[in-house]
């Protein structure tokens, strides 16, 4: 099983991504001048090529303003509160954004395929999530959701790369081997989940993610295009000239711990 190629050479792609990581960089500011809001779901099969994604897309981005949210199962509280109130606790605030790598619709994917929900609790969320969302854009949360899609040959082909990598082996679970026995109910879920949720204010944007360079590129100028953002000037900023001296002298080297020279050693010097 080949991996697809890209139309692109590496040299195409490296220099468009990095256009479009300094295109996110003025994102950045223009969220933390404006004091908006930004939140953006990315969701879809295993091994679909989502955390590539926010990886590149968070590069180059401040901490303190763009985070990603990656929530584990819940706990055995938050099983008892109402079902969007974890994931409420990680909205931004003015001038940040946020990265759902998940999001609340583990609700009408695994959660639903895999029993970890009741049908009643399903339908509730098919029902409540529409709302949840107009809500949120309602109260001015620029609110973007992309789903990634796969085809079955190529998440088969990159989950047997992870089995083989030992760096990234630990991406594999047994939730997504048994995705590959799941693989029609799944699609129904999906197919269900954006009959329900596809809606004006907040629409699904899909990805075509066969190709991963190719998905991001296409993910990221399309988010993109799709915020208001204008450049935000920025306040000059010189390096001020080196104050002379005035006789601090350093403390000698043998009373403080270093880090051993690990390079040295590896090179023989």
């Amino acid at each position: 099983m080949s991996k697809p190629k890209s139309p692109m050479t590496t040299a195409q792609y490296e220099a468009e991504l990095y256009r479009l990581q300094a295109e996110l960089v003025k994102v950045q500011e223009w969220v933390r001048a404006e004091r908006k809001r930004v939140v953006v779901v990315f969701e879809g099969r295993d091994a679909a090529g989502k955390g590539g994604t926010i990886k590149r897309i968070s590069q180059y981005l401040n901490p303190r303003v763009c985070r990603i949210a990656a929530l584990p199962a819940p706990t055995e509280r938050e099983r008892t509160q109402w079902y969007f109130q974890r994931y409420v606790e990680h909205f931004p605030a003015a001038g940040e954004i946020v990265l759902f790598d998940r999001s609340w619709y583990n609700r009408a994917g695994v959660e639903h395929v895999m029993g970890f929900c009741t049908p009643t609790e399903h339908r509730r969320f098919l029902h409540q999530c529409p709302i949840f969302e107009r809500m949120l854009v309602e109260d001015g949360i620029l609110l973007r959701k992309y789903w990634f899609s796969v085809s079955d040959e190529e998440q088969q082909r990159r989950f047997r790369s992870r089995l083989e990598d030992p760096m990234r082996f630990w991406k594999l679970s047994t939730m997504d081997l048994e995705s590959i026995t799941r693989w029609e109910d799944y699609s129904r879920a999906k197919d269900d989940m954006m009959v329900h949720t596809d809606i004006p204010e907040a629409p699904w944007y899909v990805v075509e993610s066969d190709v991963k360079k190719v998905a991001r590129l296409n993910m990221m100028a399309h988010l993109l295009s799709t915020l208001p953002y204008t450049s935000v000037p920025l306040p000059p900023i010189e390096v001020p000239d080196r104050p002379p001296s005035t006789g601090y002298i350093r403390p000698p080297k043998e009373h403080t711990t270093y880090v051993p020279d690990h390079v040295a050693e590896l090179l023989g010097e």
